[in-house]
């Protein structure tokens, strides 16, 4: 009993601390705005878009770590249905963060 007391608070603990960087991280690419060109409309929209990919790919890699952590807590806590979440969030953050080198190729 007391072993699985210790166990929820080092996952909380741990998942606190992850949530925490994880919203640094956020705050700190969102603060960075790039300035836009005033002259050429194509290229404030292709600023625009590399903005906006730039954004999914941070969420992406933060979805990436989140996934990386719910395996290791599987792995410590031998959670077979945490370790698959863990392993479909892994597989989502890496498409999420190759969202625009999938996208490429298929619009030509």
């Amino acid at each position: 009993m007391k072993h699985e007391l210790h166990h929820k608070n080092f996952e909380r603990k741990a998942k606190r601390i992850y949530s925490a960087i994880a919203c640094a991280a956020l705050v700190a690419i969102t603060t960075v705005v790039p300035a836009l060109a005033a002259g050429d409309p194509l290229t404030v929209i292709n600023n625009l878009s590399d903005f906006i990919f730039s954004l999914i790919r941070a969420i992406g890699l933060i979805l990436l770590g989140f996934g990386i952590l719910q395996v290791g807590l599987s792995l410590k806590s031998h959670d077979p249905s945490q370790r698959a979440n863990g392993m479909l969030t892994i597989g989502g953050g890496v498409v999420i963060t190759f969202t625009k080198e999938i996208l490429t190729p298929i619009t030509g």
